[in-house]
């Protein structure tokens, strides 16, 4: 038997209930890279299921170690399949069942699950894969874990029981876990200035907020997991509320650890108020002796910093080696009166340090420094690169571990531990540092008056400012805190283990090929099968195409609490650096799919590494890149210095179409609710129009029941978002605006060439157009229009609609003597015609014309307006014409690669290359 097989079966038949730290102890393998998924290696692509035998679902990352928290994950069903209402069960090899916790997430339009939702509790998982199986509801073992009571709720996972008040300041209570293990209180912290210190001309106020509760909501409540959704703002004495906030906390039966993620919203005015402080603050109670009390912090390369709040090795007096050896170890130590006299006598003149700090100021640097308390001078402990923001306070009666997800990426974080020498510590977990420099959202420059300036800055740096738009307030930022209650101290390898598990959650999934063959996403994309030599030059292209920028994410430094998870838009081959300063060629935010990009790698791949790299980028596009509240809500920003700088607000950005895929395969409720932030994001375009500058003037229309939508990057996102609600819901109300705007588009004089119309909002009726104008944009099918006009092809069938976006497919691509034939003029001169390939085949396929699929790939391999195989070359610039050794393809830029990706996956799913292609 494999080893690491043969460890994890001994490892889960472990109880959890008395959690014996074996079971978080890694062997060999868990360090090793995860060479089979990162490699290009995904699942193999015949690893799919039918509804009667079940489907498999399989780990993301090989699992090594029992998971400590339960599992949710999304899995897709053809149309038809199974039934509303279906209950599911895990099938084992031996041909038992057992109930399954289940709910769904999206129906197909005959009314049966397109996806569904699952979650198995610790216990209940394994290394091996499952096997999900519909059958006619089980009843789920076990009470619900949460329940109401006159103070609150009250969860109990069997191992974890804590209270969550309704109201006022305090979000977790009373959390008592194995052993000693408990956690009195919990609460959000704010902490912003009024000014600057280095540029006030008066001293400057700080303001110190607490979590001020407006709403508890149970949104799941069942046998196996449970999640709380807590809403609120943050408060001052003086009545002053900022920054609204949600905390959703998820629970597990038999798990002792609490999953929180932390989402707020910024609403301050950035000229006047910089955050010195976003944390929450546990109180945890002490009852060990100071020298059984227990400290440890892990670093990013699996080190352990662990101390005794009173050390007593080293001393001029020495304890013994058993002594010192258990203390060190983290295990109780004998009675003070087994101790020698010599030491036993003086312990209370051996120094207790109960405050520590831990400070992750940047990416490549993290300190450590100690006190014994307030009043006295702090001590430099330790140093190093990258801190993972996990740690343990306790004794080995029992105490809280914890971890901050992707800590050192989103710098400035900090963790200070006060009084772990009083009778209760406070445990504060920073995910804005106050020892950090402050949060300064500021404008880099100021904006231009008149639109003639701001077109002069446009024509120049590629941004385009306008005085009230370059503006953060209503983006969003989401957080995972994990908490887990321990009967005990855990050793150096254990504490590392579970660091793991929160840096890289445990995810169950199913195939690439499964999801395929369930038909749920777009027909741009297939499970990779190269066979022939084409296939195997685009395989490599496609990974190398992934590994220069994930490898340029750590090059450049691509980190920071508002920046991690995008990269950059554009490279300066002259100073060896991406435009990080130069208009709209900085952040990419999203533009021309380059999220879809990643998804669409990993549903080709199946690699662990692609699927992790394109959920950070969904977190961040979907938050940062996106209005939340305020004037601009829900549009997102175009690309800039500053992801908020560009006055360009548009639906384009914020499209669901880029966010769907981790939704249902995460289901995740935070994007649950970005994703229905976009329902009614059309309505904003009566105020907000996207065209407003470059377009020229359109008849009057009325405001009041009307948008000016284009048919492209504007309705692309409308349809999206009320795709994703309709088949999350089934309400027909969102399939029949759909069809309207449909046919509607396919009724215009020139179809999707007529460019925009006038949308009835209560309808998606779009008004005919009766002006004779064609207007058409590079930029309409490469914001996920493509993706979901085969969606709604597939899913609603109406054949004008249909035959409009095929003629939108071909004639795009045409040449201008077919566009004069069909359309009584010529388009011009079109960009990203590389891009634009797929679409061409993807009419090919539509209408069984391998000619039109050589034409495709012609197109595609000419590179026009994109990249080739010989741009996907790199070379390596040391210093000092660089402050660091870093690669750069000076000829590569993100949405050339973007699109070539995007191009690739897709012909190589629809257009064959048997045939000669010239």
């Amino acid at each position: 038997m494999d080893p690491n097989k043969r460890d994890f079966l001994r490892f889960s038949s472990l109880a959890l209930a008395s959690m014996p730290f074996a079971a978080l102890a890694t062997d060999g393998a868990a360090t090793a890279p995860e060479a089979s998924r990162t490699a290009g290696a995904g699942r193999p692509s015949g690893a799919t299921g039918d509804a009667q035998h079940g489907v498999p679902v399989d780990w993301l990352e090989p699992l090594t170690t029992q998971p400590l928290a339960g599992v949710s994950w999304g899995l897709p069903w053809p149309q038809g399949a199974v039934p509303a209402g279906t209950g599911f069960v895990v099938a084992s090899d031996n041909g038992t069942e057992q109930p399954l916790q289940s709910w769904p997430l999206a129906y197909w339009p005959d009314g049966s699950l397109k996806w569904s939702g699952h979650a198995l509790p610790p216990s209940r998982l394994s290394a091996t894969a499952l096997r999900i199986r519909p059958r006619k509801a089980l009843t789920e073992a076990g009470q619900s874990l949460v329940s109401q009571g006159p103070n609150g709720l009250y969860i109990d996972t069997g191992i974890l029981r804590a209270r969550v008040p309704t109201q006022g300041q305090i979000l977790l209570s009373e959390v008592t876990g194995p052993g000693q293990a408990a956690i009195r209180e919990a609460v959000l912290k704010v902490e912003i200035d009024d000014a600057l210190a280095d540029e006030a001309a008066a001293p400057v106020l700080r303001h110190h907020y607490l979590s001020d509760i407006e709403a508890v909501e149970i949104e799941q409540n069942g046998s196996d997991r449970a999640v709380i959704k807590i809403q609120g703002r943050h408060t001052e004495p003086s009545g002053g509320q900022v920054l609204p906030f949600i905390l959703r906390i998820y629970v597990y039966r038999g798990s002792a650890s609490l999953r929180l993620v932390h989402s707020l919203v910024y609403d301050l005015d950035p000229e006047r108020a910089f955050v010195r402080g976003i944390g929450l603050v546990l109180q945890l109670p002490q009852q060990a002796p100071l020298h059984d009390r227990h400290l440890r912090l892990v670093s990013a390369e699996g080190g352990v910093f662990a101390e005794a709040v009173r050390g007593i090795t080293g001393l001029r007096r020495d304890p013994g080696a058993s002594i010192s050896r258990a203390q060190v170890a983290g295990a109780a130590t004998p009675p003070l009166a087994a101790w020698p006299a010599t030491v036993s006598t003086r312990i209370d003149d051996v120094p207790a340090f109960g405050d520590y700090s831990l400070l992750q100021g940047h990416a490549d640097g993290y300190a450590i420094r100690k006190r014994t308390g307030p009043g006295a001078g702090w001590i430099a402990a330790a140093a190093g690169s990258r801190a993972s923001g996990s740690g343990y306070l306790g004794s080995p009666q029992g105490g809280v571990a914890f971890g901050i997800r992707n800590f050192w990426q989103s710098h400035p974080g900090q963790i200070n531990i006060r009084h772990a020498n009083g009778d209760e510590a406070e445990l504060a977990l920073w995910l804005w540092a106050p020892r950090g420099e402050p949060m300064d959202l500021r404008a880099y420059r100021s904006s231009p008056d008149s639109y003639p300036a701001q077109r002069e800055v446009l024509d120049i740096t590629y941004e385009d400012p306008e005085p009230g738009f370059n503006t953060p307030y209503g983006i969003a930022r989401s957080s995972e805190i994990t908490l887990l209650l321990l009967p005990a101290t855990p050793a150096a390898e254990q504490l590392v283990a579970l660091d793991r598990q929160i840096q890289k959650p445990p995810q169950l999934t199913p195939s690439t090929a499964q999801i395929h063959a369930s038909g749920v996403f777009s027909a741009y994309y297939a499970p990779a099968a190269p066979h022939s030599p084409l296939e195997r030059d685009l395989d490599a292209g496609l990974a190398w195409c992934f590994e220069y920028y994930r490898r340029q994410v750590e090059q450049r430094r691509w980190y920071g609490f508002w920046d991690y998870g995008d990269v950059m838009h554009t490279y300066d081959a002259y100073r060896h650096v991406w435009r990080y300063d130069v208009g709209g060629f900085a952040w990419d935010n999203g533009e021309l799919s380059t999220e879809i990009w990643l998804w669409h790698y990993y549903l080709y791949s199946g690699r662990s590494d692609v699927f992790r790299m394109a959920e950070a980028m969904t977190r961040h596009t979907s938050e940062v890149d996106v209005y939340h509240i305020g004037r601009f809500a829900p549009l997102g920003s175009r690309h800039d210095v500053q992801h908020w700088g560009d006055s360009a607000k548009q639906l384009r950005v914020s499209t669901t179409a880029n966010h769907r895929f981790f939704y249902y395969l995460s289901t995740d409720e935070r994007l649950g609710d970005l994703l229905r932030e976009q329902v009614n994001g059309v309505d904003r375009l009566r105020e907000i129009i996207p065209g407003r500058k470059i377009d020229p003037p359109v008849p009057a229309y009325d405001h009041s029941s009307h948008a000016r939508v284009s048919f492209g990057t504007d309705w692309g996102a409308v349809a999206a978002a009320w795709l994703t609600e309709w088949e999350r819901t089934g309400d027909n109300h969102w399939r029949e605006r759909l069809l309207t705007s449909m046919q509607s588009i396919a009724a215009q004089p020139h179809g999707f060439f007529t460019g925009a119309g006038d949308m009835e909002l209560a309808t998606g009726r779009f008004e005919r157009d009766t002006s004779g104008v064609i207007r058409v944009s590079h930029l309409s099918a490469v914001f996920g229009l493509t993706e979901i006009a085969s969606e709604l092809i597939r899913l609603i069938p109406s054949p004008e609609f249909r035959q409009a976006w095929i003629d939108y497919c071909v004639l795009f691509n045409a040449d201008q003597a077919t566009q004069q034939k069909a359309l009584g003029q010529s388009l011009g001169k079109l960009n990203l015609s590389q891009g634009h390939a797929r679409l061409l085949a993807y009419a090919g396929r539509q209408l069984a014309d391998p000619q039109l699929q050589r034409r495709a790939w012609t197109q595609f391999l000419a590179g026009k307006a994109g990249i080739t195989f010989a741009d996907q070359h790199s070379q390596h610039i040391s210093p000092p014409e660089v402050l660091q050794a870093v690669d750069e393809a000076p000829r590569v830029s993100t949405n050339a690669v973007a699109q070539w990706g995007l191009g690739a996956i897709g012909l190589l799913a629809l257009a064959s290359t048997e045939e000669p292609l010239v």
